[in-house]
């Protein structure tokens, strides 16, 4: 059960709700031939986090385009790592401008991958809310839960408290 009474901070990992909702729904178009399956899961999971959490404040963080200060310590870094499909991301801007409609922020940190985004958001902000949402699919967040922490995988609604 939720308590909705909590001054809540939702951190959602965007780029991990795109490459699910991408790869986890049929590839949907629609009648112009776009591909929408990404943006169609992204709305409903963003929808679902709202209705759910009734969240105080919330932002969506995505990587930003181009390599990150990873790639300068590790040359190999995601070097087997295929690009993003086409299909995918040309789903990306509109998925941007659906979230920023909401008034959501949404943050692109050059330089930087949206999980070590979201993980300095977290420490900064646990001392001034109640409770922080994670959001995500990602394992390597689950370093960051605490009393104050909670993540909840994106894919199957678990939550790691």
């Amino acid at each position: 059960m939720v308590d909705k009474s909590e001054k809540k901070f939702i951190l959602v990992d965007g780029s991990s709700y795109l490459y699910r909702a991408f790869y986890a729904l049929p590839h949907l178009k629609n009648t112009k031939g776009e591909h929408t399956g990404a943006i169609y899961g992204v709305s409903n999971m963003i929808s679902k986090l709202l209705r759910e959490y009734d969240p105080a404040y919330l932002c969506v963080v995505f990587d930003a385009r181009g390599k990150n200060f990873r790639h300068k310590i590790s040359s190999d870094y995601k070097a087997n790592r295929s690009p993003m499909p086409e299909e995918l991301s040309q789903q990306v801007e509109p998925i941007l401008n659906f979230i920023k409609s909401l008034g959501i922020n949404v943050l692109q940190v050059k330089g930087v991958e949206a999980d070590d985004v979201i993980a300095t958001l977290s420490i900064i902000n646990s001392k001034k809310y109640e409770k922080i949402i994670i959001s995500s699919g990602d394992k390597d967040l689950a370093q960051l839960v605490n009393k104050k922490v909670t993540l909840i995988n994106s894919m199957d609604g678990k939550i790691l408290d």
